[in-house]
């Protein structure tokens, strides 16, 4: 006699690091709604460790495509999914995506081209979180977007107590200058913070730049070679004084675990893609005006709203950071997620 199979609950989301920490709050909202599924993340290979972490996750399903495209195919196996969420787009290609899989029933925000699936209506001027949270409670599903933190790992720091400074960042537009954010570390070292440089992989150049001009030693730059691994990064950040930051995954990474942190917005609005309003979070911004998009998020050059974010600006809100909390975070869901399938 065999076990009886879990219903199947499958989320588009293939995208990067930042992107699945926003929809945290969403992924919580589905595990309570349907605590007897398993929940199926369609997310790259590289977050596994990031979506266990969610406490929401009982399985990813490596699926990616290049930039922020939707993945030509899902490999699924046995029966369709009782119930496919679409937290990837707002068009036909994730939603023909997962229609295709033949789902129960599917949520995804209404678009004309697909006029057969029901949803909300999409909006541009929306913050990432709350997007999808609005939508599951368009289902009846309640979910809260406030609903980000998750635990601290348990293992060490490798820096306990530093400020973390992170340069990179997936396209130029939201780069703020080597030299300016080793500028920064150089004055944060001389008025005696320990001071480490974060890099993903293929950084590895600008990273060290940043060191040498802060007068840091090489041992100072974690990844660059590679990404530095899930773990390890959470507990960095866990355990620092701060983090300085663009507008990427580890600020997203800062908020999740609690940090102090300091945003550096450029071409999209810190109400779009920043930190919830809290004296721990300081998102500086330098628009023209109110439009929350002025600039070319994937701008190959560094966008002019970044550009006049100062070395003062930053230091000064750093002095601002409030001390680091208690960490606390969320409990892990039973089924948290064991594997990578695939």
């Amino acid at each position: 006699m065999t076990d009886a199979v879990p219903p199947r609950l499958l989320v588009l989301r293939a995208l990067g690091f930042g992107d699945l920490l926003t929809a945290v709050p969403a992924l919580r909202a589905l595990r309570r709604a349907y605590p007897g599924h398993q929940l199926l993340l369609a997310a790259p290979a590289r977050m596994a460790e990031a979506a266990r972490a969610t406490g929401a996750v009982d399985r990813l399903l490596p699926t990616s495509a290049p930039g922020r495209t939707v993945p030509g195919r899902i490999d699924w196996a046995g029966p369709p999914p009782d119930v496919a969420v679409d937290l990837h787009g707002n068009g036909p290609p994730s939603h023909l995506l997962l229609r295709a899989l033949c789902p129960a029933r599917l949520l995804a925000y209404a678009h004309p081209g697909t006029p057969d699936i029901p949803g909300p209506g999409w909006r541009d001027d929306e913050h990432e979180g709350a997007r999808w949270c609005r939508l599951l409670s368009w289902y009846g599903i309640r979910a809260d977007p406030r609903d980000l933190r998750i635990p601290a790992p348990e293992r060490p720091s490798p820096a306990p107590g530093a400020v973390v400074l992170h340069p990179g960042a997936d396209a130029a537009a939201r780069r703020w200058p080597a030299e300016r954010f080793a500028a920064v570390g150089g004055a944060l070292r001389a008025a005696g913070h320990r001071v480490v440089v974060t890099a993903g992989a293929g950084e590895a150049r600008s990273a060290h730049a940043v060191a040498r001009g802060a007068g840091l030693p090489r041992s100072a730059v974690l990844g660059g070679d590679a990404d530095v691994p899930f773990a390890v990064l959470a507990a960095l950040v866990a355990r620092a004084r701060a983090v300085v930051v663009g507008d990427t995954g580890l600020a997203h990474l800062a908020t999740a675990l609690g940090t102090p942190s300091v945003v550096l917005f450029g071409p999209v609005a810190p109400r779009l893609w920043g930190p919830p309003r809290s004296a721990l979070h300081r998102a500086l911004w330098r628009p023209d005006g109110d439009a929350p998009r002025p600039g070319d998020a994937h701008g190959d050059v560094p966008d002019e709203r970044l550009l006049r974010i100062t070395v003062a600006d930053v230091l000064e809100a750093v002095e601002r950071l409030p001390e680091p909390g208690p960490r606390r975070g969320h409990r892990p869901h039973p089924g948290t997620l064991t594997g990578v399938e695939g």
